[in-house]
């Protein structure tokens, strides 16, 4: 397996024939409306960095500070549309005084990709993800309406963010069987902190042709080591919270493990002379499922930092060493079939090396 040392090494987009970047450019931290995001012009640059260095795919969402991800990426594009593979999201509630203002169903996703198309100033969507199953809306409502869209060119490709990996490979098998769009893309979290996508997730996703695009492949930040025990914390509000850390501590990772997986990052990084960022972020690009992390940057010098890990070389020590501190404890049935017992049963005496 070859892996990428610039931006204009792109790689395929799972069984599409779409030339992505082999890092994502996620653009949630593009306005301040939250409270801690990147004010305009930080932004521009930030893209500017991006395209300039050969970076192609561009991810935002529908609902991103309130629609100003969408806004400035529409403005900063003028002129230069076609050189961006432009993904954005719907299924998070626009109008929360709206029980039909989110969701997966055909009316929110109509509205959703209206307003996305508005906001980006554009006649559509490059790749468009459902952002997360809703557990309400049927597969071929979402499926039938999606491959609508793709029919009236308003979608190019459509992915799946945040959805338990049977109902993916259900929708794949219906649009396979029904000759509508397939799914190319899966975005999840993934990182040294969050493994356990390891179990079903990206297997499934090599199986049926989606390419992985992890988010928060740094933890949210807590793999760049800048938080410590006294930051340690289980807030859990719903609500967006105003600080980064409120954000980070709502995943659940703000935990002693966490923690003790970035002291080894670190322990890496020093190694290596790269930083810390840079580790996780090649890290993940060594998975064979993944095709792009998605790298979100607040500043310019968080951006260059973060393209430098594609020069990055880990080699087996460390990456042992990471897989030794972060591994996920086995899920049944794995946890019983790969066990000597269950293996001699099925095999006999000759073992068979076990396929993920």
């Amino acid at each position: 397996m070859t892996f990428p040392a610039a931006l204009t090494d792109y790689r395929l987009l799972g069984r599409s024939g779409l030339r992505v970047a082999p890092l994502a450019l996620g653009t949630m931290t593009f306005g301040a409306d939250w409270g801690w995001g990147a004010e305009e012009a930080e932004a521009r640059r930030i893209l500017d960095l991006y395209l300039d260095r050969g970076g192609n795919l561009i991810d935002t969402a529908v609902n991103y500070t309130n629609g100003e991800s969408e806004r400035l990426l529409g403005r900063f594009l003028r002129g230069r549309r076609e050189r961006a593979v432009l993904a954005t999201k719907f299924t998070m509630a626009r109008d929360p005084a709206d029980p039909n203002s989110g969701g997966n169903h055909r009316l929110n996703l109509l509205r959703s990709v209206e307003a996305s198309l508005r906001q980006l100033d554009t006649d559509r969507i490059d790749l468009l993800y459902l952002h997360a199953w809703d557990f309400t809306t049927g597969p071929d409502e979402v499926l039938r309406a999606l491959d609508d869209l793709v029919r009236a060119g308003k979608l190019v490709y459509i992915g799946l963010c945040n959805t338990p990996a049977w109902r993916v490979a259900q929708l794949q098998t219906i649009a396979d069987l029904r000759g509508w769009s397939p799914l190319v893309a899966l975005q999840i979290e993934y990182s040294l902190v969050e493994r356990t996508v390891e179990h079903e997730l990206m297997p499934m996703a090599e199986a049926l042709g989606l390419g992985v695009l992890p988010w928060s492949p740094l933890g949210g930040g807590i793999l760049t080591g800048k938080y410590t025990r006294a930051d340690l914390s289980d807030e859990n509000g719903a609500d967006v919270a105003a600080t980064r850390k409120g954000v980070i501590a709502s995943t659940g990772h703000l935990n002693e493990r966490s923690l003790a997986i970035a002291e080894v990052v670190g322990a890496v990084a020093a190694e290596t002379g790269a930083s810390r960022s840079q580790v996780a972020l090649a890290w993940t690009l060594r998975h064979p499922a993944v095709t792009a992390p998605v790298m979100g940057a607040r500043t310019l010098a968080q951006a260059e930092d973060n393209l430098g890990a594609l020069a990055v070389v880990l080699d087996d020590d460390q990456l042992a060493r990471l897989d030794a501190a972060s591994r996920p404890a086995p899920i049944f049935p794995e946890r019983f079939i790969g066990r000597p017992m269950a293996q001699q049963l099925i095999f006999g005496a000759h073992p068979v090396a076990m396929r993920r």
